[in-house]
């Protein structure tokens, strides 16, 4: 059950091509948005489509992955966990961002 405490798993599609850096040590990081929608039709019988963003990074093998085959607008399935983040913005102000770190990645289709 440790496994679970700290799990997220969204299936959606790639917002934008992602991004990927080698780092001094060789290891790669891609950093990517997702799109996840939530379709549903409200009291006046219109159709209305919820649509949330999140971020995703990624490290190693996944990242090479990422760099090799995925491409915006792609549909992919991801398992990772919840990391939150927080910095100060040039002003001074607090910022605070919540990311996904993929452990997995499935990736389920293209657009083109």
């Amino acid at each position: 059950m440790n496994n679970l405490k700290n799990k997220v798993q969204l299936i959606g599609n790639v917002g934008q091509l992602p991004e990927v850096k080698t780092l001094e040590n060789g290891k790669k990081v891609a950093n990517l948005n997702l799109a996840t929608n939530e379709t549903y039709i409200n009291a006046k019988g219109e159709k209305i489509t919820n649509t949330q963003w999140h971020m995703l990074v990624a490290w190693g093998k996944s990242a090479e992955i990422i760099e090799n085959y995925v491409k915006k607008g792609d549909e992919i399935a991801i398992e990772g966990k919840i990391q939150y983040e927080n910095y100060d913005d040039k002003e001074g102000n607090k910022r605070y961002l919540t990311k996904i770190n993929i452990n997995d990645i499935l990736m389920l289709g293209s657009k083109s």
